[in-house]
């Protein structure tokens, strides 16, 4: 299985969602394969310092992670995919309308609540340990949820 984590740029919030998959698909031992990308992402470019940072603080190293530009493929090798707005989330849904059933909003996915998680670029650290508090917190249903499967 290969869980896609998207957001605008693949700097801030879907590389937190990543790599705090990857921590907990560790944890538990799960087979499962993450990746992130942007819907408007320049390829190769850092996680901001601020998200590496946040999850530093909860022992999660995302340093060396790179920025990749959203594609077809990725879409199509991509089982689920979870995004960080509702946006992201129509945005996708037309330009790959085939994909369109495994498309959620990480909330839609995790809750059931359609409901965006805020974009941190350019705040504080506080401001990106909100958002990834958030995303833990979703993220902790969505492998619970795959668990239960």
């Amino acid at each position: 299985m290969l869980i896609l984590t998207v957001c605008t740029g693949n700097t801030c919030r879907s590389p937190m969602a990543e790599g705090i998959l990857k921590e907990m698909i560790s944890k538990k031992g799960l087979d499962i394969e993450v990746k992130s990308a942007g819907i408007f992402a320049v390829n190769g470019a850092n996680a901001s310092n601020n998200s590496i940072m946040a999850l530093k603080e909860i022992g999660i190293d995302i340093s060396e992670h790179r920025s990749n530009l959203i594609d077809e493929e990725l879409i199509r090798k991509s089982d689920l995919i979870l995004t960080m707005t509702n946006s992201h989330k129509q945005g996708l849904i037309n330009r790959f309308p085939d994909a369109r059933d495994k498309i959620f909003l990480l909330y839609e996915y995790s809750e059931g609540i359609p409901k965006d998680i805020i974009d941190p670029f350019g705040g504080s650290l506080v401001e990106y340990k909100i958002v990834r508090d958030e995303i833990y917190n979703a993220v902790e249903s969505v492998i619970k949820k795959i668990s239960e499967e």
